[in-house]
């Protein structure tokens, strides 16, 4: 009897105990703790990312390249959907029924009980008119985020793009990207996401039963700000690069403009380009998918991507290596009957230059003399076997930056090539291959390719007398000038700087009275070289490096039209466009006639198979262009190996996959 009486004040003891823990935890949350009180009042917390601005883009000048433009995404939650008047929405939105049920279905698709993008980018006007009705419709919300904005519309190719997120990019990203988020997919915006991106914030607002915000949760106490990326100073300078876009308008090929006591590059223009602010808007998915089936290839970053023949633009550093070699001096002669006999091959030459020093060689870009120079180089004595003697000669070519890659501050640069002896050893035997099997090689034809930025870095070599410091496009971020030790690095290429001025000599008088000379610049010293890569589908590509002035160069310049024929006839005059406008910011009257107006508005796109060339930017006039002196022609040379070699343009549309050096 007493066990149970005991036992029921147990019970009893224990419910009071709980009772008085429910009573207090009553008071608490009705008294205590007002965030209670606060969901009481409202219906729905809703919480917000707040997306910071991208840094923007300036050139060196600081003037705009890209900046924000503030746009809103429309967000669902189909649980907490309810009926409303879709025609009115439809209307809002400026959509169609069809394009709702699109949108809806993805949305249940994708959660339904978590907030998806319905409507992306919706302008500020539009929004604002959706705004007012926005009560109407439960279960959607308004996200503020902002887009990319290209004042100039130029340097796309540099710039890059920035796109949706994608599965496969938020899984790398181990949860910092979620779907609906945007990222640099390409060029400047890639490389340097991490700075640009900023770092997000976090907004809970309380809204009622009608979707309209009430407020802040607890006055912003769980709230954190967004931070907006750093900001961007560029290389490069937009008055040459507008230059340049208009130059190459309607020409595919690419312009490459360095500052060689920096590495900074001055200009990066790929042609065709398209205007960035296609890739930004509800238009994008359209846009994008035509420039991917255009076959002149727009999205391709020519000056880091396409392989061209760097033809007799090769020819001075051929020459510099064979005086360190001390295979030549200065004052080496060869005889020029028109051409050199290279076993079966005849390499022809534009003139008989007769006796032919160094300087007047390069000068006339004799063919001869410099298929002698290589001969001997390859062919001299203390090597083992030709493997060893060309691979002396190939890691020479390798330092000046051909065949490797620069590092340039963009993703996805390709290295050219310089092939190494175990090509030849494959196609014509180990042992069974000499220096004129591969004479091509010396007026840069054949196997080697290379970018439009390689050859403009070797222009910043010989400017400096036997060094390079790597090209990059970003000099500063935010406040910061000091960006990468890599990119003050003085990268040495192993040629003694005394062998630099009978090169330079031969380079200038290319300029003052060579093949060149049309494209002279009163009042500046420029030292060039033309070059004419071959093409065997058509037109060759001309091609023109360069740098100014002789004594403390500014600016080196690399310049490719694809399908134009010689370099003096279009590279060469766009160069010194690019050069004079830069050193002086304007365009003095030449006394060879040229003016920038025709190269402007020549149309030299090349007929592709099955379609008409398209024209860019701007209808071309009937101006025919004046003849220029002739660089030297190649046409009697085939490929060492008896096949067909690539064009330029396909190799640039289609890019073989190589093995390393191959």
């Amino acid at each position: 009897m007493n066990s149970y009486f005991e036992r029921r004040y147990v019970i009893l003891g224990i419910f009071i105990l709980v009772m008085l823990m429910l009573i207090g935890r009553l008071f608490y949350i009705q008294i205590v703790d007002d965030k209670y009180l606060a969901f009481a009042q409202n219906n729905v917390l809703r919480r917000f990312v707040k997306y910071p601005d991208r840094g923007a883009i300036l050139d060196r000048r600081g003037k705009i390249l890209v900046q924000n433009e503030h746009v809103y995404d429309i967000l669902v939650i189909p649980k907490q959907v309810h009926e409303f008047d879709t025609v009115q929405f439809c209307k809002l939105l400026q959509i169609d029924k069809e394009g709702f049920d699109q949108r809806w279905e993805k949305a249940k698709k994708s959660s339904y009980f978590r907030a998806s993008v319905f409507e992306k980018q919706l302008s500020a006007k539009l929004y604002n008119s959706f705004q007012e009705h926005l009560f109407e419709f439960p279960g959607f919300f308004v996200q503020p985020r902002s887009v990319r904005t290209y004042p100039d519309s130029i340097a796309a190719q540099f710039l890059g793009y920035v796109s949706e997120v994608n599965d496969k990019i938020i899984e790398k990203s181990h949860g910092y990207y979620n779907p609906g988020d945007y990222i640099g997919f390409s060029g400047v915006e890639k490389a340097y996401e991490s700075v640009l991106r900023g770092q997000r914030g976090i907004e809970n607002l309380l809204v009622d039963s009608r979707n309209v915000p009430k407020g802040k949760y607890m006055n912003g106490r769980y709230d954190t700000a967004a931070v907006a990326g750093e900001r961007l100073i560029s290389s490069l300078d937009i008055r040459i690069q507008k230059l340049g876009e208009k130059l190459m308008q309607n020409k595919v090929g690419s312009i490459v403009a360095i500052e060689p006591s920096t590495g900074e590059i001055l200009a990066f223009v790929s042609s065709p380009t398209y205007d960035p602010n296609e890739l930004v808007g509800h238009e994008r998915g359209n846009n994008i998918s035509a420039m991917y089936k255009n076959p002149y290839s727009p999205l391709l970053i020519r000056p880091i991507q396409a392989y061209y023949p760097p033809g007799s633009s090769f020819k001075p550093l051929a020459a510099l290596i064979a005086l360190q070699e001390g295979i030549i001096t200065p004052q080496t002669t060869f005889f020029c009957p028109g051409g050199y006999q290279a076993g079966a091959h005849w390499v022809g030459c534009t003139h008989h230059h007769g006796i032919t020093n160094l300087s007047y060689a390069i000068e006339g870009s004799c063919n001869t003399y410099f298929c002698n120079v290589f001969n001997k180089v390859i062919s001299q004595p203390g090597f083992p076997n030709i493997d060893a003697s060309y691979l002396n000669w190939k890691n020479k070519v390798n330092k000046f930056g051909f065949g490797v890659k620069l590092d340039v501050d963009l993703p996805n640069e390709k290295r050219g090539l310089v092939p190494a002896p175990a090509r030849y050893d494959r196609v014509y035997g180990k042992n069974h291959w000499r220096a004129n099997t591969i004479i091509s090689l010396a007026i840069g034809q054949g196997e080697l390719l290379a970018t439009p930025l390689q050859m403009a870095n070797i222009e910043c070599t010989i400017a400096n007398r036997g060094f390079y410091y790597r090209p990059h496009l970003i000099k500063a971020i935010g406040d910061k000038d000091v960006i990468k030790p890599e990119f003050k690095e003085r990268i040495d290429v192993g040629i003694d700087s005394q062998y630099y001025e009978p090169v330079i000599n031969g380079m200038q008088a290319v300029v003052e009275r060579g093949t060149a000379a049309a494209s002279r610049i009163p009042g500046i010293i420029m030292c060039g070289k033309t070059g004419t890569a071959q093409n065997p589908h058509g037109e060759n590509h001309s091609v023109f490096v360069a740098f100014a002035p002789r004594d403390h160069p500014k600016i080196a310049i690399a310049v490719v039209v694809e399908n134009a024929g010689q370099g003096a006839s279009w590279a060469a005059p766009i160069a010194s466009f690019m050069i004079e406008k830069y050193l002086r910011d304007s365009i003095t009257r030449r006394p060879s006639g040229i003016n920038p107006k025709k190269y402007m508005e020549a149309n030299l796109m090349p007929s592709m198979p099955g379609s008409k060339p398209k024209l860019y930017n701007k209808k071309i006039s009937g101006d025919s262009l004046k003849k220029f002196p002739t660089d030297s022609n190649h046409k009697s040379i085939k490929s060492d190996t008896g096949r067909k070699k690539p064009a330029a343009l396909k190799l640039a549309i289609n890019q073989p996959k190589r093995k390393p050096d191959e």
